[in-house]
């Protein structure tokens, strides 16, 4: 499991994320939600350590993000972050392969080929493997960046927005790619999402923050409450439940 303990993070006199203390459980998927401006990015990044919290602990199955060796944390956790912008011309391939330098150091094993081509054809991108990422739409570099991901091999794999880029169609393909991860591979799956619909549809369990502080944590009937959603989003929304899955609408 993740813990995070008193987790801070600002910039001058603005906290970004505010004295945050959560367990997120291992395996399943767990979705962080709320407002634009809530620290929905930032605290995954303090998770991960792409970023150097102010305040407060995060462990990773007992490791401390911040004193474990960086080699031993890249074969734990994994990360896409938001922005993925490369400057060197790089196939599908090339990009997938990286996945798998904590372990290869450049110079990919045969082991580490299999478990490239298999990322490869977990996200659909066999026919893609040779084109360039300049090449692909924005949905299909999507894919080749969470194969990317998935073929780091870790317990825990973190996710900031994976579905920009993609239409409802490629959206619902990616979520259910990711709910095959964690069912079918043992994944511990952290997704940041903005729409609430995909996130009550394929997680297990939500992390709602608002201005950089935690409102409420547990299972999606917890969370997705008129209530409960109203102090998140600062709007009223009602809540169906249809074929046994609840369903947000926003309303005037």
């Amino acid at each position: 499991m993740i813990v995070a303990s008193n987790v801070s993070k600002s910039y001058g006199e603005t906290f970004v994320v505010n004295d945050v203390s959560v367990t997120i459980p291992a395996r399943g998927i767990t979705s962080i939600i709320g407002p634009n401006g809530a620290g929905k990015s930032t605290f995954l990044s303090l998770v991960s350590r792409l970023l150097a919290m102010d305040k407060g602990t995060v462990t990773v199955d007992g490791l401390d993000v911040t004193t474990t060796p960086s080699e031993q944390l890249a074969r734990r956790l994994s990360i896409l972050r938001q922005d993925n912008h490369l400057t060197s011309r790089l196939t599908v391939r090339d990009l997938v392969t990286f996945g798998r330098y904590p372990y290869s150091k450049g110079r990919p094993t045969l082991e580490d080929k299999a478990h490239i081509d298999r990322a490869i054809d977990y996200l659909d991108l066999a026919t893609l493997a040779d084109r360039y990422l300049d090449e692909l739409s924005g949905g299909q570099r999507q894919r080749a960046f969470v194969a990317t991901v998935l073929c780091q091999d870790t317990d825990y794999v973190l996710l900031d927005e994976p579905l920009n880029n993609l239409d409802m169609k490629n959206a619902r393909a990616m979520m259910k790619i990711l709910r095959s991860a964690a069912a079918d591979l043992g994944k511990t799956v952290v997704l940041v999402l903005h729409d609430i619909n995909f996130a009550a549809c394929y997680s297990d369990a939500l992390v709602a923050l608002r201005a950089g502080k935690l409102l409420v944590a547990g299972t999606v009937d917890h969370v997705l409450r008129p209530q409960v959603l109203r102090d998140i989003y600062d709007t009223d929304i009602e809540v169906h439940e249809i074929n046994g899955r609840r369903i947000c609408l926003f309303y005037e």
